[in-house]
């Protein structure tokens, strides 16, 4: 077979995100109730808003917003986490960048796999946060024994997946027929069990060290605990699911609310309570496990490292006022003091060299080669010849993940911020570096620069 007859790991994508989507409204049908609100949210904002909407036109956003998702996933061991990357690479997803979570109290790391092009991020931006627990970070020593050796006897992918995987590699892609077997028989990885692989009691013991844990160790899979809508407007969408008696997290994570977006803000609804058995020798103790919750994103401008260090700085100031995380009511108000230090117009934000931007030459640019070949970009701009446009933060932010987490593991806000980074092993267990994400977006800006003169 030829490359000419393989599906193009882009369309492999699309069908895995779409399956995810359906498996996850069935699974979740409260899930279907925010991918609606959302919907409509995002027609009214475009309504509304010309600019925003001829921007999105402009860069393929417009396309891709109603396919946009990301899901996550949480892994025991270096051999799933390692496996998970070949299975994300027959999709064209590539790690991306290094989480620590343990910043607030959480036993992982983490990465993001997700397309890495222009062209892919287009056809389809789907992309999957997975995390990988820390067994060294259980302090019972006796717990982390048995929680290494129930991960160790525990196999989260079918044979079919294995066999298509190795198939991919080895010739080079797959068939029509065959990577719709592979979406199939990779869904089952992500798919909700609601019996328990452990005891009751060991199932309590876990979920002291940390409920996360539990999570993680106790099921024969591990089941992707939520999907990600993106919104055009999360102040909305959080107030949509009050209206909608939905229970929503109290506290939407990472920038304050501003005229230009920045990075990422995220918010959810609370974990299912849901019904579980338990093994024993009377034919299961039934008990209950929270894990899996309704998210929504917004994505805005991606910073630069300058701009990154800036956002960091502003964050801990707001968070660290008083110790108080973000668990009192004033966060909000903290918040938005803090980042009043942040410039808030894209003029600015570019200039300062704070976020990456797209250029594009408009009509009259195009019409115009000739005044276009000798001018700088900044003066292309000013007489109407080119358009700098935000590139869209495709990554993820650990507080704000490790906030999701903790809400809806039945726990508090975050106050914990004892970092245990631990790169090196993360990389060693996934079998491959991961990407820098500011040298992708890097890439995208200077390519759209020469792209101007070309």
């Amino acid at each position: 077979m030829s490359a000419a007859d393989f599906v193009s790991p882009d369309a492999i994508r699309r069908q895995f995100a779409q399956a995810m989507s359906r498996m996850y409204r069935a699974e979740v049908p409260l899930y279907g109730d925010l991918v609606d609100l959302v919907a409509r949210i995002n027609t009214q904002v475009l309504g509304e808003d010309r600019e925003l909407a001829a921007q999105l036109e402009r860069n393929d956003g417009r396309g891709r917003l109603d396919e946009e998702r990301h899901g996550a996933i949480r892994v025991g061991t270096a051999e799933e986490l390692a496996t998970l990357r070949r299975l994300f690479a027959v999709m064209g997803m590539q790690p991306v960048a290094y989480y620590d979570l343990s910043v607030a109290g959480v036993p992982v790391h983490s990465t993001a796999f997700r397309p890495l092009a222009a062209d892919a991020l287009a056809a389809n931006p789907f992309r999957v946060f997975t995390s990988l627990l820390r067994l060294e970070l259980i302090e019972d020593q006796a717990l982390r024994a048995q929680a290494a050796d129930i991960l160790a006897r525990r196999r989260i992918f079918t044979d079919g997946a294995l066999a298509l995987i190795a198939q991919a590699e080895r010739d080079g892609g797959l068939s029509q027929a065959d990577a719709a077997r592979f979406v199939t028989e990779a869904l089952e990885t992500f798919r909700w069990h609601s019996d328990a692989t452990v005891a009751l009691q060991t199932y309590h013991a876990l979920s002291a060290a940390h409920r996360l844990i539990a999570d993680v160790v106790s099921f024969r899979g591990p089941h992707i605990n939520h999907l990600t809508p993106r919104t055009l407007d999360i102040d909305a969408a959080q107030q949509g699911m009050i209206e909608a008696g939905i229970a929503a997290k109290a506290v939407i994570e990472g920038p304050p609310r501003r005229a230009c977006p920045i990075l990422l803000r995220q918010t959810s609804f609370k974990a299912l309570e849901e019904p579980v058995h338990f093994p024993d020798t009377q034919g299961g103790d039934t008990g209950t496990h929270t894990a899996r919750f309704g998210e929504i994103e917004q994505r805005g401008l991606a910073l630069t490292p300058k701009g990154r260090a800036l956002y960091d700085q502003l964050l801990a100031q707001a968070r660290d006022s008083d110790g108080a995380g973000s668990t009192d009511s004033d966060y909000g108000t903290r918040l938005r003091a803090a980042f009043a230090a942040f410039p808030d117009d894209h003029d600015t934000l570019r200039r300062e060299g704070l976020g990456y931007y797209r250029y594009q030459l408009t009509a009259a640019g195009r019409a115009a080669p000739e005044q276009v070949a000798d001018l700088p970009a900044d003066a292309l701009i000013a007489a109407g010849l080119a358009t700098a446009d935000p590139i869209i933060y495709e990554d993820f932010l650990p507080v704000s993940a490790a906030g999701i987490f903790q809400s809806n593991l039945g726990g508090g806000e975050q106050r914990a911020y004892a970092a245990h980074a631990n790169r090196d092993a993360f990389e060693a267990a996934l079998g491959a570096s991961v990407h820098d994400e500011f040298a992708l977006y890097e890439t995208l800006q200077a390519d759209s620069l020469a792209a101007l003169h070309g």
